[in-house]
């Protein structure tokens, strides 16, 4: 066993020190979304893995600090395993903030049907994003998932939910008509 190069090791303890990266940061979210063995069968040492890495944070900064730091693990966790690594990158999008009137006027219609408003990042790569990084003023509302399950088969959101988001959705977009006719 201790001549053995796995692939799969490195990768494996990569995989958990990026929640401790993330953890260090109040809105940062890091995770390993696959995993690809070589020769992928069961009685064969891993000679090569190919892992996908998805960091996020509003502040670009903060993602330039962990993308560091991942590296840097990965590096010693592979000297480790007697393995090398190396990284190529899929996709990079800086972070785009949305219009802070729009996410005002989100969170009073929100709390004028609901009673309660949440703010929270919006970490997936939404079109949205783009909008945004086009100038245009843009806002999200979110709607809660049942078991904090969201793009999956099985996602579910309560229908009293849906309800309150379309009335809180028609809400902000009267307000965002107000505002419009100010600018």
């Amino acid at each position: 066993m201790g001549a053995r190069r796995d692939a799969l090791a490195p990768a494996a303890k990569l995989a958990i020190e990026i929640r401790n990266i993330a953890g260090k940061h109040s809105d940062s979210v890091c995770t390993v979304g696959s995993v690809k063995t070589f020769p992928g069968i069961v009685t064969a040492v891993v000679g090569r893995c190919e892992t996908t890495l998805d960091q996020r944070d509003l502040d670009a900064k903060v993602l330039e600090s962990m993308l560091k730091e991942a590296r840097e693990a990965s590096e010693r966790f592979a000297m480790e395993e007697n393995c090398t690594v190396d990284w190529s990158r899929i996709w990079n999008i800086e972070p785009v903030p949305f219009h802070p009137a729009l996410i005002e006027l989100a969170e009073q219609a929100i709390e004028e049907v609901a009673g309660l408003s949440h703010r929270m990042p919006s970490g997936p790569l939404h079109d949205a994003a783009e909008v945004a990084r086009a100038g245009i003023p843009t806002v999200m509302l979110f709607v809660q998932s049942l078991r904090g399950i969201s793009h999956n088969k099985i996602e579910d959101t309560k229908e009293d939910h849906i309800l309150l988001a379309v009335q809180a959705l028609d809400r902000l977009a009267s307000k965002t008509m107000g505002w419009i006719e100010q600018q």
